[in-house]
């Protein structure tokens, strides 16, 4: 399944922040600690430089993926205009059967870990709620089951929180 290019505002920043710390920082560290490692002689047998050449492969292979990502993501700086409806970037409360209420954000596939409710814009829960309003119920396909749920409230913090 093709990712989505969608993205907050602060998750943009947060991978753009990455992406400068893993090349400006990291790495050269990472550089200096290879070069330092190889000069102490037998590089087969150097536990210090086989262990420094795999973190900077690690470290490469991050960039180049956080590179792609950020020419490609789509980045959302503001709210619809009908609030009514559940878009990207919603803050979303559901309640299921035994009114066990949880709350859903609405976010890109590259920030969803950032907070334990913030879910992918991707997800099978996400792709239920989108385009629902208030009081509509939902049925949802997970893996292991399907669930009902009501929206009871929706709402839109900032794009840069």
């Amino acid at each position: 399944m093709k990712r989505s290019n969608l993205i907050t505002a602060a998750g943009a920043t947060r991978l753009r922040n990455e992406l400068a710390h893993l090349w400006k920082n990291l790495r050269p560290e990472v550089t200096r600690a290879i070069t330092a490692a190889a000069a102490e002689g037998d590089r087969s047998e150097n536990a210090e430089y086989i262990y420094r050449k795999k973190q900077l492969r690690e470290i490469d292979r991050r960039v180049r993926y956080l590179q792609k990502r950020t020419a490609e993501m789509q980045v959302i700086e503001h709210t619809p205009n009908n609030q009514d409806k559940i878009f990207f970037g919603a803050k979303v409360t559901v309640t299921n059967e035994q009114n066990d209420e949880t709350v859903y954000r609405i976010v890109g596939s590259d920030e969803f870990d950032a907070e334990p409710s913030y879910i992918s814009v991707d997800s099978p829960m996400a792709r239920a709620l989108l385009g629902k309003e208030l009081d509509d119920e939902v049925t949802v396909k997970l893996p292991e089951e399907t669930q009902r749920l009501w929206i009871v409230n929706i709402n839109y913090p900032s794009p840069h929180e």
